[in-house]
């Protein structure tokens, strides 16, 4: 499912993460005086003035003790830029973007001493959100950043890597969610359960390096979270209301003027575009209509349609496996559905299929749930998605018939091509996460690369010491973080590409539910995936991890979560067995816009 890539991925990314960034080594030894003269004069600043770091003197000529002499003017100097052990003034740096990504880029900016300002285009935040996967790289990076928020992660946290995860059989499943073991002996003996097809090494891996093990967090959670350990650093470093809509870059160590919805300006020293995937500040910096449809809906903003809608849904279920099992995906010809436990008793499952854009039955995205604009509003969706998968397995029916009509939700899924000839940056303006990489669910790590991409940003802006640096900065990052996205990127629209087009119902002896030469092919991709492919796959994808091995800690956490996990999902059960199934609010931020987006591509699908 995974080609071999991986490895070369793995490695060159490794090359970039690792490799010494200093250009200093490839300078001349002129250049070597430049910057002995500035730590000189950055030293007589010190002492002369205390009330501006920006140096006075035009220009100033320094000699070597070769006799070598070199000028270093105003523009190559820029203002000083502080941390707390160095003189300067701090870093000013407006962010585009409330999201996740956004959020967590502020956090680990004002833990350096950055000044911060969040621009964010809701009018305040609310409790609307469903989960997010955090992966075992993540949650390193997390821990990094700041403790407090890795200890108040956790007590929100729900593990799925502890238990077993997997592709499943979509038709030869029996129905009893009964747990096996992904062997071959289904081949020789016909009484041998062929329910589980490869189940992934994900503690494995996480043990590998000492991490935490992948699980996930309500969004609401973490972005409260997130928003309080801010607030602890800088009261006001969120404008709400008000979004980036365009921005001009003022040149060398000059800055970046910020320009909001309601007209007014900002000025900072660094704008980070973290404004998701219809990004106003991508758009901008490539040259994009925000928005932009083709006339087919294939392509939207320089994304591309992946091929798949995705629909969404939640329920509060206890199948016989739900203490034993974390994630599974269930494989079948043209199709595939997933199952994850989102915590206290709730399965929130995915149905991806390989429709046209614009093949509305749901509410666009994860947000909202009204049926308006809908081709029948009155369908039941539960009933569609049940007959798209006519003659599955039981399983996915049961969850199917648990779950609220009224909470289903619809999604069609783009992403882009990794930027390789175009920087993430231009001047004093940067782009991270979903803004410049969004990449499919499959593996999760969308959020997990936008969080990595917070935590490189920063410290490659805190070893910043001049505002004249701050272009090669972003430019270091771009460096930095290229290979390692577009690998996940490949790997995550790998996922559906092959399980779409290349895997079918594996081949059996026994039966007749798998003859195509898919089939065959699936069958024979068992063994590698179960012990090549999908190690690989997740070595590299947990090979960032910037805590390093956390010895007992992992093992520690999902221990005392066990306990904790059992007793909450136990009250929800009973809850359920008393009141019955309620649906799930919306599980992304309602924005106005969205609503009137939305309305607006319905249009567009009907006009094809």
């Amino acid at each position: 499912m995974k080609f071999l890539p991986v490895a070369v991925i793995a490695a060159a990314s490794s090359v970039a993460a690792f490799a010494p960034s200093s250009p200093l080594a490839q300078r001349s030894p002129v250049a070597f005086s430049n910057v002995a003269s500035l730590s000189s004069l950055s030293s007589l600043s010190s002492l002369s003035s205390s009330s501006s770091s920006r140096l006075e003197a035009t220009t100033t000529t320094t000699s070597t003790s070769t006799g070598i002499s070199s000028a270093i003017t105003k523009e190559d100097l820029g203002e000083l830029l502080s941390l707390p052990a160095r003189q300067g003034r701090p870093l000013r740096v407006a962010i585009a973007g409330g999201g996740v990504g956004g959020l967590t880029t502020a956090l680990c900016m004002l833990k350096k001493g950055f000044d911060v300002t969040v621009y964010e285009k809701t009018a305040a935040f609310a409790r609307f959100g469903g989960p997010i996967q955090f992966a075992s790289n993540a949650l390193s990076v997390l821990k990094e950043i700041d403790d407090e928020l890795f200890n108040r992660v956790m007590d929100k946290f729900t593990f799925t890597g502890t238990r077993a995860c997997g592709i499943k059989d979509g038709l030869r499943a029996d129905g009893t969610f009964r747990m096996t073991e992904d062997s071959l002996d289904y081949v020789l003996n016909p009484d041998a359960p062929a329910d589980w097809f490869v189940k992934f090494p994900l503690k494995g891996c996480a043990d590998l390096f000492g991490l935490p093990y992948t699980g996930v967090v309500d969004r609401p959670d973490l972005q409260e979270i997130l928003i309080d350990e801010c607030r602890k650093l800088k009261p006001d470093f969120i404008q709400n209301g008000n979004p980036v809509v365009s921005y001009e870059t003022l040149g060398k160590g000059e800055g970046v003027t910020v320009n909001l919805e309601d007209g007014s300006t900002a000025d900072a020293d660094v704008l980070v575009g973290s404004d998701g995937i219809w990004s106003a500040v991508r758009a901008q910096m490539y040259g994009e209509e925000i928005r932009k449809s083709s006339g087919n809906l294939q392509r939207r903003q320089g994304c591309t349609y992946s091929g798949y809608t995705v629909f969404a849904g939640e329920t509060v279920i206890k199948t016989p496996d739900y203490y034993e099992t974390g994630y599974k995906v269930y494989i079948g010809p043209k199709r595939y559905f997933v199952t994850s436990d989102v915590g206290d008793g709730r399965i929130q499952w995915y149905a991806f299929f390989a429709l046209p854009p614009g093949t509305k039955r749901a509410p666009s995205g994860w947000g909202g749930s009204t049926r308006e604009g809908q081709a029948d509003d009155e369908e039941n969706l539960v009933e569609y998605i049940k007959g798209l998968h006519e003659g599955w397995t039981d399983e996915i029916m049961t969850v199917l018939d648990a779950t609220p009509p009224d909470s289903v939700e619809q999604r069609d899924l783009y992403d882009r091509s990794p930027e390789f000839l175009r920087s993430w940056a231009e001047g004093n303006v940067v782009l991270m996460g979903d803004a410049v990489h969004p990449m499919m669910p499959n593996l999760g790590q969308g959020g997990c690369q936008a969080i990595e991409d917070a935590y490189i940003l920063t410290e490659t802006l805190a070893a910043t010491k001049s505002t004249s640096k701050i272009e090669d900065s972003l430019q270091q990052f771009y460096r930095k973080r290229i290979l390692r996205t577009s690998g996940v990127q490949f790997l995550s629209r790998l996922a559906s590409d092959l399980i779409i087009n290349a895997f079918d119902t594996p081949w059996s002896p026994h039966d007749d539910l798998g003859k195509s030469w898919k089939s065959y092919l699936t069958f024979f991709w068992k063994p590698l995936l179960r012990f090549v492919i999908f190690p690989a796959q997740f070595a590299f994808l947990y090979s960032y991890h910037p805590t390093g091995d956390m010895g007992a800690l992992p093992g520690d956490l999902a221990a005392r979560w066990k306990d904790q996990h059992f007793a909450d999902s136990e009250e929800a059960f009973e809850r359920v067995a008393r009141e019955g199934q309620k649906a799930a609010g919306p599980s992304f931020f309602e924005k106005a816009s969205d609503k009137a987006f939305d309305k607006t591509e319905e249009k567009e699908a009907a006009a094809v």
